[in-house]
């Protein structure tokens, strides 16, 4: 008997000893990319991002929700998610305040959207009624209320397919205090009540992030993409999403946004593990799509708007729309169409320009262009300067030959910014001179476009310009990039008073981080929208002035 019971208790410790290397096996299968259990159809991930409002524009989203559908009629599982800057770029959003694209991002059948820096743009209190419109799809894990402490948004979602589970994990780049308004995340003191993980090296914002991804982790994912608006080319470098796939662990892809790439590819992350990023482009060029096959194998690519459209019996490709989106966001586009197709400016024969037709480089961000030219003089012109700034990034699309529209002026200065003429030292002149020139010779929205002035950009100097951890101006430490600064034909004169002419975001709210003009006394305090500037300008003064592409030589760049 005590033999037999012996075997009995040898055989039920065998079994618990088996029990327990099974179920440790499976948790720790959990937390790794590959998996032993295959899954029984294919995961399709689509992602867009950058799309600024383009409705419409190229693929559209009528026919993204085709493509959709048509992955799903394939067999897949899908999922749809969006790396932000959806509700800003266009009348659609700017007359509604975001809320028009909320109400199509839900109707097409997003499944998680994080906020790009343009979501705050329309201020804190309509961000957050979208977000609440948004609920259970809008997600952030390094935008955090300092007043608890506490991330405001839930910072991962994870959806089922099948038998696995996928977190997707949303970061915003803290650019953002500087890339909306600084206003925006303060309370009436002008302290910060918001905060988006940022400091000097990048650390807080990679703990952030890592935490969002371990925690998901720790509910038993077998992957995490991490859905990020930060971007590469242009973009501060200790927040690229480069350097936050090279700081973290745990992350099987980083679909991108913020900075209107297009591309897959991959970067080693912390442990050496090759790890894929990607990006879509901007106004949905293309649809991006991550298939995760049964066998756990990822395949990352990029759909151009030729992979989802017909030729017609012209010859001309035509997107393959879903009708019912279609018809939903030609009801909403018919509200405001008798404003928009006011025409301004009848036949103009002239070519503004803010990109490169062949590169598609933002000009009007690293040099001078004519369309720069023109929103800096309707700055000066309409509220009688001695100077008229115009940031480059302000500048959204170009005004080409036939009829300017009301629509198109939108499309240029979508913002809603206000007016606004200050008077201020011409040492704040140089140093807002000094920091639009800091990231020359790459991209830079603050890049500033003038007009009553001149200047040189020295590029083979080093930049001098220190910022705070929020991409605030601090000071100019060092030799300056600019000089040979003239106002109205005469030498700027450092320590005399100048009206300066421009919009509320870069002279009272420190937008790109133009904090030297906060607290200059104010001479006209916001009085019409920056749309109305350009729309009162061009029907004064017509566009037969700015003929040269590269506009008239006020900025040299060495």
């Amino acid at each position: 008997m005590r033999q037999f019971k012996s075997k009995v208790l040898s055989a039920i410790l065998s079994l618990f000893l088996i029990s327990l290397m099974i179920f440790g096996c499976a948790r720790i299968q959990t937390s790794t990319t590959t998996q032993i259990e295959p899954n029984d159809k294919d995961i399709v991930v689509l992602f867009t991002n950058d799309v600024h409002c383009g409705v419409d524009d190229n693929i559209g989203y009528a026919g993204l929700s085709n493509y959709k559908n048509q992955m799903l009629d394939e067999g897949n599982y899908v999922a749809l998610v969006d790396a932000g800057d959806f509700s800003q770029g266009a009348p659609i959003g700017t007359l509604s305040k975001g809320k028009f694209l909320v109400d199509i991002i839900k109707q097409v059948g997003y499944d998680m959207v994080i906020p790009g820096n343009h979501e705050f743009d329309y201020n804190m209190e309509n961000f957050l009624s979208n977000c609440y419109d948004l609920n259970n799809i809008i997600f952030c894990s390094n935008f955090i209320d300092l007043r608890t402490n506490q991330p405001v948004l839930n910072p991962y979602k994870i959806m089922t397919f099948g038998n696995k589970k996928i977190a997707f994990v949303g970061a915003t780049t803290p650019e953002s205090f500087t890339k909306s308004t600084p206003k925006y995340f303060q309370d009436e003191n002008g302290n910060y009540i918001y905060s988006l993980s940022e400091d000097n090296n990048g650390l807080a914002l990679y703990k952030s992030i890592q935490t969002a991804v371990d925690d998901a982790r720790s509910e038993g994912v077998d992957y995490v993409i991490l859905v990020g608006h930060l971007g590469i080319d242009g973009t501060t470098d200790r927040w690229k999403s480069t350097e936050v796939i090279k700081n973290t662990t745990g992350i099987d892809m980083v679909i991108d946004g913020h900075s209107h790439e297009t591309f897959v590819n991959s970067v080693k992350n912390k442990n050496g593990k090759e790890i894929t990023l990607a990006q879509t482009g901007t106004k949905l060029q293309n649809i991006g799509k991550l298939t995760i096959s049964t066998d756990g194998t990822f395949n990352a690519e990029i759909i151009p708007k030729e992979a989802v459209s017909i030729m017609d019996g012209e010859g001309k490709l035509n997107v393959i729309k879903d009708q019912k989106i279609d018809a939903y966001i030609k009801n909403i586009q018919s509200q405001f169409s008798n404003l928009l197709t006011e025409i301004i400016v009848p036949d103009n024969q002239i070519d503004l320009v803010t990109h490169d037709a062949k590169t598609e480089e933002r000009l009007v961000r690293k040099q001078e262009t004519n369309l720069g030219d023109l929103c800096a003089d309707a700055y000066r012109y309409v509220l009688d300067a001695d100077i008229g700034f115009m940031n480059g990034g302000g500048v959204r699309k170009p005004l080409l030959k036939g009829n300017i529209t009301y629509n198109d002026c939108l499309t240029v200065m979508p913002f809603n910014n206000m007016a606004t003429l200050i008077r201020c030292k011409g040492s704040i002149v140089r140093d807002a001179l000094e920091l639009g020139a800091s990231k020359l010779p790459e991209e830079n929205g603050g890049f500033i476009q003038v007009s009553g002035l001149t200047y040189t950009i020295d590029t083979t100097k080093p930049s001098a310009v220190l910022l705070d951890e929020k991409g605030n101006f601090v000071k100019v430490d060092g030799e300056y990039r600019v000089s040979d600064i003239k106002v109205g034909g005469e030498d700027l004169d450092i320590n005399k008073d100048y009206t300066v002419a421009c919009h509320d975001y870069m002279l009272m709210n420190g937008g790109d981080g133009f904090t030297m003009f906060v607290g200059s006394e104010v001479l006209k305090d916001r009085i019409m929208p920056d749309v109305d500037v350009l729309v009162d300008y061009l029907k004064a003064e017509g566009t037969s002035n700015y003929s040269n592409p590269n506009g008239e030589g006020r900025i040299t760049i060495k």
